[in-house]
């Protein structure tokens, strides 16, 4: 969804020029989670301690728009050396109101700038705060939810009984009043060179850079803003003086000088640093005088009484696109790799067993549940939907499929001895997450399958799988899905290790996904005939994806690339349903792709291609190499490898990819930001 970028230069010069190259550099790393519009707030010309002005700069449309837009300001002198600064800079998703400048973040309290915002999320309660604060006279320029922030925190310093008040204290009683998602970054002209972050179910992590030694590998959490309590009626001298070090993190060079960069993902951060703080929900990070503390208003039983400096463990190559013209076919080619490193250290080739270390502890409890839920969105839940007949095979268990939000909307029973598992690419998706915390609530062993580490969801699962397919960039997921797939396969195969009459098929998937990596190259190597294929459906309006058996979700997924990135209609049908209405659909003129492999139901699949072929319909059949049954009936034919049935669906699906992107390109379209969509769904 909507993008957090924010650079603070404590005692380390930089020109006007140069912040402004970070903060736009930091948003074009955002660009993949999708957006409309941009902007930043960086101190006006001419501020300093004493007297501090905010200059705002937003923009609709692309990041590279809001750069051109900074550098006329011609107020701006770019050679200016600024010892001390902090900027904030944002990209909008539009949920409340329609894309445009005004609608776009930063968002202020007034005409003068005197707080300004920047927000990911929603809050929910927006209504009736506008209508409290229009009351008492402040006036609203956007349609959006987010300036209710702005507004509310003006509203709280303006009505302070005391003579001082911290930041940190004004962003507390603010939070308190907001219900929703949101991770905020605020900046004020009241508190120069400051910086307060905090959030609620978005995430929010914060980078550290020093030439020198940091004081602490960990900061502990202050409560009740216990930093700041006594501060109230103190000037701003003797706050400066008593500010604790000892629950700070800062750098101990003679000069202090130290850098911090505020992101909503890791992405936007490893070019400057890996040394990174995950925020957990409801903590309020604070910089001032170059000192990061965190504080929380209550403490729980439970939580951790520090936040540790993590070290990523992601590398620049991985998020630039190298020789690919889009992120998206860049992350389709590593898929050879990417399946080998989900398998990496798990999978034992040699005698045949499988360990995933994040279950290991939990697998005597996993053995004794009643039922297992998979629960996702999008993607996510078609690698559920592709694994769901294996895991039912090697586990002997009863698996449900759920689509998170359904399942929160029929209010699912859930009992102590189900095992329930999260399937998220970024780990932060909103109703994966809210259903995360219903299981819990109930006392289900949950488990995390995810790409990111330290996401909410690997951070608030008992335990989980991470399925290590490297940062995905692409709004369309490629490599998470097969990665996935393979994850769940593993699963099941280390479930059914001690299971005397499943050893032979046991030993023909393991077998076959050690064959994996090389069978995923040869169907890449079929791009050049899919883009053929391309050329000629690409002025198409609809086209239909059909399958059955372990095939099905090969089905949904492709039909879902296309929909996401072609913007053609596109759906996915259970062949075995053709009788029952999509039959109707079938003519000439209608495109269909049918997935026809030798497995169990490869008879089942050739009685609907007689169906569609008497309806003169013209499949182009992805098949089995050397299947002179299907070459015979298909108007074409794309061959791939075969291998065992529970793993073709991850050789079936990349031809779908491929064409989904050749289709995008034909048609004009950005693959990797398509319209309306987000990489990472933070919000209902």
């Amino acid at each position: 969804m909507c993008g957090i970028f924010a650079y603070l230069n404590y005692r380390v010069p930089r020109t006007r020029k140069e912040i402004f190259e970070t903060l736009v550099k930091g948003l074009q790393r955002l660009e993949y989670r999708g957006y409309d519009s941009a902007g930043v707030a960086v101190d006006g010309p001419n501020s300093n301690e004493k007297n501090s002005s905010i200059c705002l700069v937003k923009k609709r449309g692309k990041v590279k728009a809001l750069d051109e837009e900074l550098y006329k300001q011609d107020s701006m002198d770019l050679e200016a050396e600024l010892d001390t600064h902090f900027g904030i800079a944002h990209t909008r998703w539009a949920t409340h109101g329609v894309p445009s400048a005004v609608n776009s973040h930063p968002h202020r309290s007034d005409k003068n700038n005197e707080f300004v915002v920047i927000h990911n999320g929603i809050i929910t309660n927006y209504k009736e705060l506008k209508k409290y604060l229009q009351t008492k006279g402040y006036e609203f320029e956007s349609e959006t939810d987010t300036e209710v922030i702005p507004k509310l925190i003006k509203y709280v310093f303006d009505n302070w009984k005391s003579e001082y008040v911290s930041f940190s204290s004004l962003v507390e009683r603010v939070i308190q009043q907001l219900e929703g998602a949101f991770a905020l970054v605020f900046k004020s002209i009241h508190y120069p060179g400051e910086a307060i972050a905090t959030r609620r179910g978005s995430p929010l992590l914060i980078g550290v850079r020093s030439k020198f030694d940091l004081s602490t590998e960990e900061i502990p959490i202050t409560y009740n803003n216990s930093t700041f309590k006594h501060e109230n009626n103190e000037n701003d001298a003797n706050r400066k003086q008593r500010l604790n070090s000892l629950t700070c993190l800062y750098s101990v060079g003679d000069l202090k000088a130290v850098e911090y960069y505020f992101a909503s993902d890791a992405s936007a951060i490893i070019e400057h640093t890996n040394k990174v703080i995950y925020l957990e929900d409801d903590d309020i990070a604070a910089v001032a005088e170059g000192k990061l503390s965190i504080h929380r208003m209550n403490r729980l039983a439970g939580d951790d009484s520090s936040r540790a400096i993590q070290t990523l463990q992601m590398e620049m190559q991985q998020i630039m696109k190298g020789n690919f013209k889009a992120f998206m076919q860049k992350e389709i080619f590593e898929q050879p790799e990417s399946v080998v490193n989900t398998m990496r250290g798990r999978v034992c080739f040699e005698n045949n067993t499988v360990i995933l270390g994040g279950l290991k502890d939990h697998l005597k409890e996993i053995k004794r549940c009643r039922r297992l839920i998979v629960i996702g969105c999008g993607t996510s839940f078609h690698a559920a939907v592709a694994t769901r007949q294996i895991l039912e095979e090697l586990t002997e268990l009863p698996v449900m499929v759920e689509l998170a939000s359904d399942f929160l909307d029929r209010n699912t029973p859930v009992f102590r001895d189900d095992v329930c598992f999260f399937i998220s690419q970024s780990g932060e998706t909103a109703d994966t997450l809210m259903a995360l915390r219903y299981c819990k609530d109930r006392g289900a062993l949950t488990v995390g399958v995810t790409n990111t580490v330290g996401s909410s969801i690997c951070r608030e699962t008992s335990c989980g799988i991470h399925i290590n397919a490297g940062p995905e960039i692409g709004v369309a997921s490629t490599k998470a899905y097969t990665s996935q797939f393979v994850a769940f396969v593993m699963f099941g195969l280390m479930m059914s290790e001690d299971r005397i009459s499943l050893q032979k098929r046991r030993l023909e998937i393991i077998s076959s996904l050690q064959a994996l990596p090389g069978q995923i190259k040869a169907v890449l190597a079929l791009d050049s005939k899919i883009k053929e294929l391309a050329d000629e459906l690409y002025k198409q309006r609809s086209l239909l994806v059909m399958g059955r058996g372990f095939n099905y979700a090969t089905c949904l997924e492709g039909a879902l690339k296309i929909k996401e990135i072609t913007y053609m209609h596109s759906e996915g049908i259970l062949a075995g349903e053709l009788k029952h209405g999509p039959l109707a659909l079938i003519d000439k003129h209608m495109p269909v792709i049918m997935i026809i492999v030798r497995d169990a139901c490869y008879t089942k699949c050739q009685n609907a291609l007689q169906q569609v072929i008497a309806r003169q319909g013209c499949p182009i059949i992805i098949c089995s190499e050397d299947d002179p049954e299907c070459m015979k009936n298909a108007y074409k034919t794309i061959e791939i490898p075969h291998t065992v049935d529970c793993l073709q669906g991850i050789l079936s699906v990349i031809p779908l990819q491929l064409m989904s992107f050749h289709l995008a390109v034909l048609r004009g379209y950005d693959v990797d930001c398509p319209r309306n969509l987000a990489k990472s769904v933070t919000v209902e």
